[in-house]
């Protein structure tokens, strides 16, 4: 079984650009389940890549996630079959830390333009972690910032 611990923090200011290795645009949708209950059946185009996510409900910070890669094409077909829009649409940007963790900035696009969180996944719920300085205030357990309901009501309807 695969567990993700997750915390995510929104973005203070951008000078965590000076310390970003690499980027990729990401493309996912979501399966809609029914009787889901906080569940997400998830297809995701990055770059070159793709994967189908399976999580399960957040429990304080940690959830399961089962991640599989796919064909390219297949994932494509999927989003275009199966999932229903609008996609969530983001450049992900990846800041090493030097305790070998990494933070991954995402900017969002589309209906969720203005958006950029920083995610880090962590092997334990309480392990410690650096706070850069252009990290900004905690939204690990607010269910609005989650992709899934991003999708629902995206970040232009907030203002």
């Amino acid at each position: 079984m695969g567990t993700e611990i997750e915390r995510k923090f929104l973005v203070a200011n951008d000078s965590w650009r000076r310390e970003s290795v690499s980027s990729v645009f990401l493309c996912q949708g979501y399966v809609k389940l029914e009787n889901a209950q906080h569940r997400t059946f998830r297809i995701r185009i990055a770059g070159e890549k793709a994967y189908l996510t399976l999580k399960g409900p957040v429990r304080n910070l940690s959830r399961m996630e089962f991640e599989y890669a796919i064909p390219p094409e297949d994932a494509r077909i999927l989003i275009r079959e199966f999932c229903e829009g609008p996609l969530i649409e983001k450049t992900r940007h990846i800041v090493p830390c030097a305790d070998g963790k990494k933070w991954e900035i995402d900017e969002f696009t589309g209906d969720n333009e203005g958006l950029v969180l920083a995610e880090i996944e962590l092997p334990e719920e309480n392990a410690e972690f650096a706070h850069p300085g252009w990290l900004g205030q905690e939204v690990s357990g607010d269910p609005a910032y989650y992709n899934s309901n991003l999708r629902k009501n995206p970040y232009k309807n907030w203002k």
